[in-house]
């Protein structure tokens, strides 16, 4: 009988579910939608039970829709958006407050008092991250310090925290496993990436309970079986790991010096750095890749907070488009952005940059300014800071980037791509398999029960479209110029 891999791709505003063959062929596919909350500016929320109910929802008609039965299923891989918290009750399953996002503003204050402490360079030895408002941990304390009888609770063992893998499999095996993988674990800023333990004195500063913390297991192994109740039979869940991760793997990034670019809600790059923890001197991250058998891999990642997001915000925002994929079109009607610059910094800037602070501003408006030159510079922006990252990987690792894989929504736009290819003067790589993320979930997951092997997953290889530069280096400085001095103008506005 066939068999399958089941991918749950939880993202940032859906969940899906992907199934896979042994041929790592999509063999069907199910995404659900779920609610974005705002309760005050620079607060962002989600319903984690909403989460939980979207994503069985979609694994339900993935396998309705596929004519197959929970039967068919060798295993299930989880890919999650990181850094967004959940805290519940474990004795009665329920989140004690609604899932603080990882785009969340609301702990800057809890970070910017960890620096005055002089804990900048501590948290960076240790969990080889800047302190900033996008991870769990001032996210964790936040929730038991605001929460009534919450600090109390987690004392007594009756809280649980997880990012969302954890929510997810503490759902699917009906509450038996409270883990997460080395990857999550590692974005957390409560994560030793030395020890390849949770950090005692973090924890200690921030009063957060080590007893609510999950057991932490490699990427790729059994996490546990879901409960009878749910599909009527036992399907070991095999792997987790954050989406970047996972989509670095589906990429099939093996080698030292390989990276790939996400163009999802934000851009998240990943460059593998084997087995060598490479600190940066530029504001990137030095963060768990993912952990297989005793093999800890590394990797570089700089994240830049608005990305696809920037397409959306033209057109629900500004609304200049009916639809994202005319972007595209709208930016090529004009030769060129018209002396326009955006910096999309709606939630600060992320790498190299780390500006809590910073806030979205355009540049260079005129009377012959349209609403296309507004378009093509606010896609521009996308691959500029696409550039400052990989410029920043490139310095701190020493390795000269050949190619950049990509995947994620905006990477259907052919002008963005290949805009990306002229700013950064290297080949864009286009697979036609876009279900990266996805897929990376899959071939961990099928990796631990011999579904996948090594060799099998290096001989998947698609290209859909490969991108090469065309301008020139005159061009590409005086854009690049033009786009850093708006970065410094950008900075701090909100402070």
């Amino acid at each position: 009988m066939k068999k399958y891999i089941l991918a749950l791709d939880e993202g940032t505003t859906s969940a899906r579910s992907v199934l896979f063959d042994d041929s790592a062929n999509v063999c069907g596919t199910s995404q659900k939608e779920f609610v974005q909350y705002f309760p005050t500016p620079g607060w962002v929320e989600h319903d984690a039970e909403e989460i939980w109910n979207t994503q069985l929802e979609s694994i339900y008609e993935v396998i309705s829709s596929s004519n197959i039965t929970a039967y068919d299923i060798a295993a299930i891989g989880i890919a999650n958006q990181r850094e967004t918290t959940v805290i519940w009750n474990r004795k009665t399953g329920k989140p004690v407050y609604k899932a603080i996002v990882w785009q969340d503003r609301r702990t800057s204050g809890i970070c910017d008092a960890l620096k005055a402490k002089g804990y900048s360079e501590i948290v960076k030895e240790k969990t080889g991250l800047v302190i900033d408002a996008y991870f769990s941990a001032t996210k964790i304390k936040w929730i038991l310090d605001h929460v009534e009888n919450a600090q109390q609770l987690a004392i007594n063992n009756e809280l649980a925290f997880g990012t969302i893998d954890s929510w997810l499999i503490w759902k699917l095996t009906g509450g038996k496993v409270h883990a997460t993988d080395f990857s999550n674990a590692s974005r957390t800023m409560l994560f030793n990436i030395n020890t390849l333990k949770w950090d005692e004195e973090l924890l200690n500063e921030l009063n957060i309970p080590a007893s609510i913390l999950p057991e932490v297991k490699n990427t790729s192994s059994l996490f546990g079986y879901t409960d009878m109740k749910i599909f009527g039979v036992k399907i070991p869940v095999t792997s987790a790991a954050g989406d970047q991760q996972a989509a670095l793997f589906g990429h099939r990034c093996f080698e030292t010096g390989m990276a790939k670019n996400t163009y999802g809600t934000g851009c998240f790059m990943l460059m593998n750095t084997g087995r060598k923890k490479v600190s940066s001197a530029s504001g990137l991250l030095t963060t768990i890749a993912w952990k297989i058998d005793d093999s800890v891999e590394y990797a570089l990642e700089g994240s830049v907070f608005i990305g696809g997001a920037a397409i959306q915000w033209m057109r629900d925002g500004l609304q200049l488009l009916s639809s994202s994929a005319e972007s595209s079109i709208a930016a090529l009607k004009v030769a060129d952005n018209g002396g326009v610059v955006v910096v999309p910094a709606f939630t600060g800037l992320g790498a190299p940059y780390w500006d809590m602070y910073a806030r979205g501003a355009i540049f260079g408006l005129s009377l012959g300014t349209t609403a296309n030159h507004l378009i093509r510079a606010t896609l521009e922006s996308i691959a500029y800071q696409t550039y400052d990252v990989i410029n920043a990987m490139e310095k701190d690792s020493s390795i000269g980037l050949h190619q950049l894989r990509v995947d994620g929504g905006a990477c259907e736009n052919n002008f963005l791509m290949q805009f990306q290819s002229d700013i950064l003067n290297v080949i864009v790589a286009r697979p036609a398999m876009r279900e990266a993320t996805a897929l990376g979930a899959a071939y961990l997951a099928g990796l631990a029960v011999g579904f996948f092997n090594k060799e099998k997953i290096l001989s998947h290889n698609n290209n859909d479209n490969v991108f090469s530069p065309e301008m020139n280096e005159n061009e590409r400085d005086q854009l690049l110029n033009q786009w850093h001095k708006a970065i410094e103008r950008a900075k701090g506005w909100d402070s």
